[in-house]
């Protein structure tokens, strides 16, 4: 398994939950943050749940997420966050928590998890399967892992994708870009969504107290002054986007960091070959003005898992993944079709509530599907899976 963020340490968790034997490697630190905008949906609470990790979230502080409020201009929108069995409450952990959470109960399921390796290529066997990864730790000393099956989850710019060829099927035609930080005293009444032409926004309540609020626009439309003063080009985008959020902005603690991402066409990718698959980021990518990033990983790493099933030969492997990627793909889709048109910017105040009810349709697709899997139990373990490398 590459890569140990969200998508990664779900996966191996699961594995070693159903008793296969697994190796997860990362090139970064333990516990480190990552670029985020923390927030879960439906789907992805959901699956930490079932997962018996939420507590650990909200033990943690994670505001519970009640409303849902959507600020056109012209127009506001509160929505009430239906209650479904495992979902009371949308949550919005920082990421140096939950990246932490998810590896910690991965290693108590038995992965044994590897910090400051970076991958460099695959192993492949004499038919050209893959069989493995190599690469170096922070010392430069190799690392060889031979596996019978490597999971990419190393994000959009995977190494497991390059070298195993992995084809882009389908390409976004927008990218926005997103800067964010961290404010104190700014009150929230759950999530909230700002939209203006050309203009986005969000606040986000999240740990210790703060909240994330990320500001975007088109990407295309940064100018290269824009980029050299990216604070002032931060307070501007939101100033245009929320109108001063009711002049909450100017009575909260400003942010002392910003984290700015500078834009990525979403794609879609051929997720699985022989001997490998692809899951989150590594998979398909969505535009950040989604926040559907986390669940899309949780996603991926429950569909993957419920389906390597115990008892299943080296041969019926590939079957598996065609199954996988089949599960997957339509869900995937109808995700980055909606979010691509959201990225675009190229709409009026009619025309995102449209796009913003096709994504929660879209949505709703994929808690339906989530509910409907049914992990194998752990006293169905067999000690001859294939997967667990074990005589």
């Amino acid at each position: 398994m590459v890569g140990a963020r969200v998508a990664g340490a779900a996966t191996a968790m699961l594995l070693a939950r159903r008793g296969v034997r697994v190796a997860l490697v990362d090139r970064g630190r333990y516990g480190a943050d990552t670029l985020s905008t923390h927030a879960l949906m439906r789907g992805g609470v959901l699956l930490l749940s079932r997962w018996g990790l939420i507590d650990q979230l909200v033990a943690a502080g994670t505001p519970p997420v009640r409303l849902t409020r959507f600020d056109y201009g012209d127009e506001e929108v509160t929505v009430a966050i239906k209650p479904v069995p495992g979902v009371d409450a949308l949550y919005a952990p920082r990421r140096s928590l939950l990246d932490r959470v998810l590896v910690d109960a991965a290693v108590a399921a038995g992965v044994d998890v590897r910090f400051g390796v970076t991958i460099a290529d695959l192993l492949r066997d004499d038919t050209g399967r893959v069989a493995g990864v190599h690469g170096r730790d922070r010392d430069g000393e190799p690392v060889t892992i031979r596996a019978r099956l490597v999971v990419g989850a190393d994000g959009i710019r995977s190494t497991v994708a390059r070298a195993a060829g992995a084809a882009t099927v389908h390409i976004g035609g927008s990218a926005g870009a997103v800067s964010y930080g961290y404010w104190r005293g700014l009150p929230a009444c759950g999530y909230e969504w700002f939209y203006r032409p050309r203009h986005s926004a969000g606040i986000i309540p999240t740990n210790d107290e703060q909240a994330c609020v990320f500001a975007g626009t088109p990407a295309n439309l940064l100018t290269s002054a824009d980029r050299a003063d990216l604070r002032g080009t931060y307070h501007r985008l939101l100033a245009a986007a929320t109108d001063g959020a009711g002049g909450r902005l100017r009575a909260a603690e400003p942010p002392t960091r910003l984290h700015t991402w500078v834009g990525q066409r979403g794609f879609i990718r051929h997720a699985h070959g022989a001997g490998w698959v692809l899951v989150g980021d590594a998979a398909s990518y969505l535009d950040p003005l989604s926040t559907h990033g986390i669940t899309d990983a949780l996603r991926d790493a429950e569909l993957l898992a419920a389906r390597l099933t115990p008892g299943a030969t080296a041969g019926d492997i590939d079957a598996l993944l065609d199954e996988f990627a089949r599960t997957r793909d339509p869900v995937v889709r109808a995700l980055l079709r909606v979010v691509d048109r959201i990225a675009s910017y190229s709409w009026d105040g009619a025309a995102v509530r449209r796009h913003l009810l096709e994504l929660s349709a879209a949505m709703g697709t994929e808690l339906d599907l989530l509910q409907t899997v049914q992990p194998p139990s752990l006293l169905e373990i067999d000690a001859s899976h294939p997967l667990t490398g074990r005589r």
